[in-house]
């Protein structure tokens, strides 16, 4: 079963920290964007992490339901059947999810991780993220501690988030926030660390200058120094084995110099999805416009079968995303690792 367990993926995780590398984790929004995903991580031989946001959970639900939790749960049961045919790793991960839809997105998730456990099997989803990065860091963790026990009980690493993302993703938009909201500081990961390891596993978004959506090279300006200063914080105190599993938000348009720099300080994910939302448009875009008169029923005449058939530009699309997410896979070392048949 490529969906990992519980065990398979803590041991997912375990091996990347020890190895030095990190895990694409891909957001996906319908069956031919799972393709993608997963002959991008069978090609490069490497483990991978497919993550639904509640916007593409409503999205997958279609227009007459929009329920985000219900379309999260399509998208993952059919992950876990066509995963199936694969001989790497896969691990399930919910995207940014706010205090204001824990009770409409997250809980339902977890009541049906709940049901599948309580039938003999897995959780639907390993780990989900809390995003409590717009309340205070108080609030925020008195809200992780109560769904880290929640997940804990599942087999569900909780993944969180103190300091902000800029841009905008799903609706959520931080981009007019002061400039230290988009750095965590080394107070805020010794915090966390105390306040969410007895409880359980967990994975860390610390930010470092992140932003969601598409920049000109130059634009962001990352320091991946304060992952290394927090880590530091935390293991000056805590000793070496409190080293975190920390999370690289807004990973599309990085500079690879930054995104193994982070390697170093104890990323074992990396989230991307504008690059792989335009990589799957682009080769559409240029399906359309090479066969206009084919996929248009211009002047009256029939078209193009062929041509506008959604199945021969979809599959270009999913060609093509799968194409930057081995690219993804190369720039995190990832390639060939993967831990499938070993655990």
């Amino acid at each position: 079963m490529p969906v990992a367990t519980p065990k398979q993926y803590e041991a997912m995780l375990d091996a990347a920290q020890k190895g030095g590398y990190a895990y694409p984790a891909v957001n996906i929004t319908s069956l031919t964007t799972i393709n993608a995903a997963l002959k991008a991580f069978a090609d490069s031989k490497t483990d991978g992490i497919i993550q639904v946001s509640t916007g593409g959970g409503q999205f997958a639900s279609g227009l007459n339901v929009a329920d985000a939790a219900f379309g999260a749960i399509v998208l993952a049961e059919a992950t876990h059947l066509l995963a199936e045919k694969y001989d790497v790793l896969v691990a399930l991960h919910t995207d940014h999810c706010h205090p204001e839809k824990v009770d409409s997105f997250l809980k339902p998730l977890l009541e049906a991780s709940r049901k599948r456990v309580a039938e003999g099997k897995g959780p639907l989803f390993q780990s989900h993220m809390f995003d409590g990065s717009v309340v205070a860091l108080e609030e925020n963790l008195k809200i992780s501690k109560e769904l880290l026990k929640e997940c804990a009980d599942l087999g569900i690493i909780l993944e969180v988030e103190a300091g902000c993302v800029g841009g905008e993703e799903d609706g959520h938009d931080t981009s007019g926030l002061p400039i230290d909201k988009l750095y965590t500081t080394p107070g805020d990961m010794v915090d966390v660390y105390e306040a969410l390891q007895p409880i359980g596993r967990f994975l860390f978004a610390a930010t470092f200058g992140n932003v969601h959506g598409a920049y000109k090279p130059g634009s962001v300006k990352l320091k991946p120094t304060i992952l290394r200063d927090g880590q530091k914080a935390v293991m000056d105190k805590h000793g070496v084995e409190a080293e975190m599993d920390l999370v690289f938000h807004g990973g599309s348009g990085s500079e690879l110099s930054d995104i193994r720099e982070t390697l170093d300080y104890g990323v074992v994910k990396m989230n991307i999805d504008t690059d792989t939302q335009y990589a799957f448009t682009r080769p559409i875009v240029t399906h359309i416009c090479s066969n206009i008169e084919g996929v248009l029923k211009i002047d009256g005449e029939v078209g193009n079968k062929k041509t506008y058939d959604p199945r021969g530009y979809l599959k270009k699309g999913e060609a093509s995303m799968a194409k930057r997410l081995q690219e993804a896979a190369s720039d995190l070392l990832s390639e060939g690792k993967t831990i499938f048949g070993t655990v």
